[in-house]
């Protein structure tokens, strides 16, 4: 990543880790949910905001690797506070288990991190019966944010500390989404499937979901942020279904994609650091403010979104 060290007003850049971008950073007594925390910058998050003293809570599909990495993470940070939780975004229902599960604990809620996701799978459906990209990288989250948002409002008030809510987009919803963006009429139209397609409509998702979701919560007068972010091209398991992908990040990766440290840096940097307090309704790469395509900034878009999730949820829980 030598090639894009430019600092940028945040004082970081493309080459920032994610323990530069929190040094100095104490978190003891907050509670944070990591989604998809058993690899990648999901694992890298996880371990860095447990480094800093934060209460993790790990949702994981495969609670195995899941434990193994909870048991690597405190074997180097004896002090850690990390629990697994099992969790399929691409279920409702399971979406719907680990949120009851995790109120009965009766934790605190502070930080909200919707970093799970799956990249050009080819076309498949949920266990709802809803396309799997857009199944798993939005709708399971938005299930998720709306289940677990009394929590964290209760925290945020009598705690005083701002909440946080984080939800990892990517740069794919410039280029790859459809050219209307969300397709609402056609979610499931397999003849008309696009891998990347599907992909880019599901990363433009989650920023109109984080914008409706800033603009309500600041209606509410809540102190709670939320925003998104695109944490970099990075070197993960996200291309294992693009074999052609997969050779050009072997063979050039080391110049032009990011590591883990560097990848989950601004997933860091958004959760934790003092410098995004009061900051809501924004997009973020690089660990400093950047500015999405025009559609996701669409709040009209962003309305429409949220009540055609809203919809599907309540469908799926009648079926």
């Amino acid at each position: 990543m030598w090639l894009f060290a430019r600092k940028g007003p945040s004082g970081f850049s493309a080459s920032s880790t994610a323990e530069e971008v929190t040094q100095g950073i104490d978190g003891t007594g907050l509670t944070a949910i990591v989604t998809g925390a058993s690899s990648g910058i999901g694992t890298e998050t996880t371990r860095v905001l447990a480094l800093h003293g934060v209460h993790v809570i790990m949702g994981v599909r495969n609670m195995a690797a899941g434990r193994d990495v909870r048991d690597a993470i405190v074997k180097e940070i004896p002090t850690a506070k990390v629990d697994v939780m099992e969790l399929d975004l691409s279920s409702l229902a399971s979406v719907r288990k680990f949120a009851s599960d995790f109120s009965s604990r009766g934790l605190p809620l502070n930080i909200l991190i919707n970093n799970a996701g799956i990249m050009a799978t080819p076309f498949m459906l949920s266990k709802d019966h809803i396309e799997l990209q857009f199944a798993t990288n939005h709708l399971g989250h938005f299930l998720l944010t709306n289940l677990l948002l009394d929590t964290m409002k209760k925290t945020a008030q009598e705690s005083g500390k701002e909440g946080r809510i984080v939800i990892v987009s990517s740069d794919a919803h410039r280029m790859m989404a459809y050219r209307e963006g969300i397709r609402f009429d056609r979610i499931n139209d397999e003849s008309r499937y696009s891998r990347v397609g599907a992909y880019g409509q599901s990363k433009l998702a989650n920023i109109l979901h984080a914008n409706e979701l800033a603009r309500r919560l600041k209606e509410d007068g809540v102190a709670i942020t939320a925003n998104s972010l695109h944490p970099g091209a990075i070197a993960t398991n996200l291309f294992r279904h693009n074999s052609f992908i997969s050779g050009l990040v072997n063979l050039f990766g080391k110049y032009v994609i990011k590591n883990v440290q560097q990848g989950a840096a601004t997933m860091c940097y958004v959760a934790l650091n003092p410098k995004v307090e009061g900051k809501s309704g924004l997009y973020f790469s690089d660990s400093n403010m950047a500015q999405p395509n025009p559609q996701a900034v669409n709040t009209e878009l962003a309305q429409k979104l949220w009540d055609f999730s809203l919809d599907l949820i309540n469908k799926c829980s009648y079926t």
